[in-house]
């Protein structure tokens, strides 16, 4: 293992080989005890078959030398071996003038077989051989002779194995003595055990190379698919040394349709988020930078023209100065609110009823301001959704229909269920109107429209209800023309799926640019008749 220090008093163990060779070494790993178990087994098996066919012909062929010596289809005798034939009785009706000639017809009957050697022993001496060539000479092999008419003294019949130097050999021993009985007979056959399993041997060493060609080209065609199936981590890892505060556009290319490309588009999400907050920080710190330049320079200017001999001069500029302050302390609050508002795990989700909570935002709006606050359709359902957070967002469009509208004029409030399935929370003014050019804009911070509106206030509000509606999983919708007045409307999904993780959620505003990012849309009154239907 190799050891690396990662940050102060932590170490980072890092294993020698890469993820692609592990994986490779693991393939190959049960991929060659998967071919050795194989192997192994069929070799044993085919082995054995060979073996137990060696004992059956041996077997068969003691019974027929005891059938020819005896006259008779006799079954095999008994014998102190349960796998060996025992030693034939004696069958008087068979005339052999004597062991030899019978031993001897024996010897020019049974031929050996491929593999095979035979011999024929009168007294313990080797008489007879085989007429035809054999591999081997039974006569020639030290020791067998000797074992055989040892083991055959008592009369059964033996067979056994006797190894000797490269000669493996599984031998029969059958002994008779029949005639006048002055000699007795030992016919001795035996197969070469090696030779017998040359033919399976043969095979296993064409499986073994077979087994390795195999297995060299698993370990190939194994090594270019790990390769191929790691490019995009290590397009990860490339493209994420690769960003920079500066540089923070590159994205690994999304390439098949399975778990890694899917793993490729979900980091690439993750990178796009990353950037679109890291843009958005940026963007804030520079609005605030530019939001709080101006009260400073002007609380500065008067400072530094402030003649602390004259008490009225120093009364206004003081006055001044503290209105300054005040103006920051409420851009720092309105900051803050923005900031709370975009942690969108900090909802509180729980069930509200609608009809309850219009009513109350209509009661809380009418202290506002001097106007005509209406209250106009309300949906009688029961959501899940933030009340607290909604409440904050519905009355800060109310306090901006209160600000950009005549004293006096009306200001509806209401809210529906619509035939998609969500609840809209809606502001209806009699003002002066936003231009279509500007409906966009006055959702981004600091955004504010050029119409001739008091401009007071730290232009954070819409971009608090938006990010609060965003995090219900919903948006804010405008419908405004100049001269009419403006409706603004806060849409979240009324079917119990509203919050940040709502699965499917879609980006309904279908706007483009900075109105898509905060979640709002401008719109025409005409899209929605039911809520003019509510004036």
């Amino acid at each position: 293992m190799q050891v690396t220090t990662a940050g102060e008093g932590r170490r980072e163990v890092r294993p020698r080989a890469s993820v692609r060779v592990r994986i490779l070494a693991s393939i190959l790993l049960v991929t060659m005890l998967g071919m050795i178990v194989a192997g192994a087994t069929s070799y044993f098996a085919a082995r054995e078959r060979d073996l137990s066919g060696v004992d059956e012909r041996l077997v068969a062929l003691a019974e027929n030398v005891s059938g020819l010596v005896s006259g008779t289809d006799a079954a095999a005798p008994t014998t102190s071996d349960p796998a060996a034939p025992a030693a034939p009785a004696p069958d008087p009706a068979r005339s052999f003038s004597s062991s030899t000639e019978a031993l001897e017809l024996v010897m020019q009957r049974f031929v050996p077989e491929r593999n095979e050697g035979a011999l024929g022993l009168v007294d313990g001496v080797p008489t007879f051989i085989p007429a035809t060539p054999t591999p081997f000479s039974l006569a020639e092999v030290p020791g067998l002779v000797e074992r055989a008419v040892a083991e055959t003294a008592d009369g059964s019949v033996r067979m056994g194995t006797f190894v000797d130097g490269a000669l493996a050999l599984r031998y029969i021993a059958v002994p008779f003595t029949v005639g006048d009985g002055s000699s007795d007979a030992l016919y001795l056959a035996a197969y070469d055990l090696r030779a017998e399993l040359a033919d399976t041997n043969s095979t296993f060493q064409t499986y073994t190379i077979v087994a390795v060609a195999a297995l060299a080209a698993v370990g190939l065609v194994g090594w270019f698919v790990a390769g191929r199936l790691l490019r995009p981590l290590r397009e990860l890892r490339e493209t994420a040394a690769s960003i920079t505060g500066s540089n923070r556009s590159a994205r690994i290319p999304v390439v098949g349709n399975d778990d890694v490309s899917a793993l490729t588009a979900t980091i690439n999400g993750m990178l796009d988020r990353l950037d679109g907050s890291l843009t958005s920080q940026r963007q804030l710190l520079d609005d605030v930078r530019h939001e709080l330049k101006t009260p400073i320079t002007i609380v500065r200017g008067h400072f530094e023209l402030l003649d602390p001999n004259d008490p009225a001069d120093t009364t206004a500029t003081v006055a001044l100065a503290l209105d300054e302050l005040d103006r920051m302390s409420e851009l720092i609050d309105d900051i803050e609110a923005l900031a709370v508002s975009e942690q969108q795990g900090l909802l509180s989700i729980a069930p509200c009823d609608v009809l309850e909570l219009t009513e109350q935002v209509q009661a809380k709006a009418s202290a506002l301001s001097s106007h005509e606050w209406v209250l106009g359709q309300t949906a009688p359902v029961v959501v899940d959704v933030d009340a607290r957070r909604l409440t904050q967002a519905w009355l800060q469009l109310a306090d901006n229909a209160a600000k950009y509208s005549p004293p006096g004029s009306r200001i509806e409030l209401g809210s529906l269920v619509d035939a998609r399935g969500e609840l809209r929370l809606w502001v209806r003014d009699e003002g002066v109107g936003i231009p279509v050019s500007a409906q966009e804009r006055i959702f981004d911070r600091f955004g504010r429209a050029e119409t001739g509106r008091s401009q007071t206030g730290s232009g954070l509000g819409l971009a608090i209800v938006a990010s609060i509606a965003r995090g219900h999983g919903g948006r804010v919708e405008l419908s405004s023309r100049p001269g009419l007045g403006s409706t603004f409307t806060i849409v979240v999904p009324a079917d119990g799926s509203a919050g940040p993780d709502r699965p499917g959620t879609p980006d309904r505003s279908g706007a483009s640019g900075s109105d898509a990012s905060n979640g709002a849309r401008p719109q025409h009154p005409e899209e929605h008749p039911q809520e003019e239907d509510t004036a």
